[in-house]
């Protein structure tokens, strides 16, 4: 791939200085020196937007659009009450945000989508360089990787051409922090997390004017779940109902992929990405790839749920039988499979499958593969799909940032945060599994015109498309809601946009998706 220097976006002069340094604090704290002489107590002073906007254009078609691009961090603060006394707002983080806004006749009612992506604890460099911007990162794909140090290039496909873009980072991914003096431990968690991300919509929204813009949410992985949640958030508490969410590499409800306590329904959701792993690393002949899906999810529908609730009721022959099957479609020895009790865990599947090769296979992308670090590993040691990606994304995000749009930081820019994943709370979900699934259903009932576009990844070993499909299946909806949902299927994994036939079809899908929802 090749940069067009035609269309490369030009950026004229920031229209607000850029930080260069955290500039964050918590209105009130104070901050005592002493000399030899005196004791001088100041107060930081409050924290303020340090918001960029550049200019620019891009070429989409036979059509150049002109739009603006702001970046950096907008303070949130939290409304502040002693003995029931209202005492006004107090800043309790800082969020990084990169908002994309067309230049467009006056008059002219634009869609708005908000986007992030998952973890918890990523940013959402994942959907702004690799799918939805105006500008993406040139990574390559499987067998053609890009190397460093890698390089941007216009996304004329960019869903731009039909919406504005607010690209938004979550507490301590990104730029986002914490105020200075305040705990991020108070944000890693699902409903803190859901009100930080939803108030900052909220504020965009009002602050921009566009309360009535058609409006819309997308989010990738754990995203969905946040998603999900946060469309009957932004219901309830602000009365903001959406025209349509974008799930993709969905996983509403974290039962389905949850192999701990014995869980069989994560095995048999796993099933179908399994068969088509072992298609695409040449374990099913010359058979097609549809014709091995139809297998595996007929055999997941019915069969393979019946072996897995028999245990040790299974006859000899029945168990024989159904190790064969299972082996046959998923690529490994009877032997593994038998020993493995019919049940292979995702990891363990993905050091398996080609272990006479020294090989791993990736997780997220299971058209991936790495070497294995021992012959004999129980598991892998690390996603040889991660290790593609990481790189090129995050030197792009950070010369994009500073070099491209003018702000410069000396944070360093979080793509995963490892802190935010491991502090995470589900306390609400506490003794059942984290399902956001009737929060999704609640939405929809309220608000009978919000339409839900879901993005599958046939090789998506994270976020496995038939669990995704289960969920959307146990949706608490009425029956004539169910034409509100629309799927989408790619050759793909995870990020489904690394595969570039993937990336244009599904770039085409969801600008369909949203021009059809503004359009109700």
């Amino acid at each position: 791939m090749s940069d067009d220097a035609a269309d490369r976006p030009t950026s004229s002069t920031p229209t607000t200085p850029a930080a260069t340094a955290p500039t964050a604090s918590r209105e009130g704290d104070t901050t005592t020196t002493s000399t030899d002489t005196t004791t001088v107590t100041t107060t930081p002073a409050p924290p303020k937007d340090d918001l960029v906007t550049t200019q620019h254009t891009i070429s989409i078609g036979r059509r150049k659009l002109r739009y603006s691009a702001t970046t950096g961090r907008v303070v949130l603060r939290e409304e502040v009450f002693e003995d029931d006394v209202f005492k006004g707002l107090r800043a309790k983080a800082e969020l990084n945000l990169t908002a994309y806004v067309a230049d467009v006749p006056k008059g002219t009612n634009r869609p708005v989508t908000f986007a992030f992506n998952g973890g918890p604890g990523s940013s959402s460099v994942w959907l702004h360089l690799g799918l939805l911007g105006p500008r993406r990162v040139d990574s390559g794909d499987v067998g053609d990787l890009t190397p460093p140090p890698y390089a941007l290039v216009d996304n004329p496909q960019s869903l731009l051409a039909v919406s504005d873009l607010v690209f938004i980072d979550p507490v301590s991914t990104g730029y986002s922090r914490a105020v200075e003096g305040g705990k991020a431990k108070d944000f890693h968690g699902f409903t803190k997390d859901i009100e930080s991300v939803g108030e900052l919509i909220r504020l965009w929204t009002s602050r921009e004017g566009r309360w009535l813009s058609p409006k819309f949410v997308a989010g990738e992985s754990y995203g969905t779940i946040r998603a999900s949640a946060l469309a009957e958030h932004l219901q309830s508490h602000y009365g903001l109902y959406l025209n349509g969410i974008m799930l993709i590499s969905s996983v509403i409800d974290l039962d389905t992929v949850d192999f701990e306590y014995r869980n069989d329904r994560a095995y048999v959701d796993y099933l179908p990405t399994y068969a088509a792993t072992a298609h695409y690393h040449g374990k099913h002949g010359r058979k097609a790839l549809k014709t091995v899906l139809a297998e595996a999810q007929e055999y997941a529908e019915r069969d393979y749920p019946w072996a897995l609730a028999r245990g040790s009721r299974l006859t000899r022959a029945e168990r024989a039988e159904h190790v064969s099957r299972l082996a046959g479609l998923i690529g490994l020895s009877e032997d593994y499979v038998d020993r493995a009790d019919l049940r292979v865990e995702h990891v363990h599947f993905f050091t398996e499958l080609l272990r006479d090769e020294g090989l791993a296979v990736g997780r997220l992308d299971s058209r991936f593969t790495g070497p294995l670090a021992h012959g004999n590993a129980a598991t892998w040691d690390a996603d040889p799909s991660m290790d593609a990606i990481t790189g090129p994304y995050t030197a792009a995000l950070n010369h994009y940032l500073s070099e491209e749009l003018g702000y410069r930081q000396d944070l360093p820019y979080t793509t995963s945060s490892s802190r935010a994943f491991k502090e995470w709370s589900y306390k609400e979900f506490e003794g059942k599994p984290v399902d956001v699934s009737g929060k999704l259903a609640r939405a929809m009932r309220a608000n009978p015109h919000l339409q839900v576009h879901v993005s599958y990844g046939y090789y998506d070993g994270a976020t496995p498309y038939w669990a995704a499909e289960d969920a959307m299946a146990h949706l608490d909806i009425p029956a004539e809601l169910r034409t509100n949902l629309h799927h989408d299927y790619y050759d793909a994994g995870h990020m489904m946009y690394v595969h570039e036939p993937s990336r244009l079809q599904q770039s085409a899908d969801l600008a369909a998706f949203v021009e059809r929802a503004s359009n109700q």
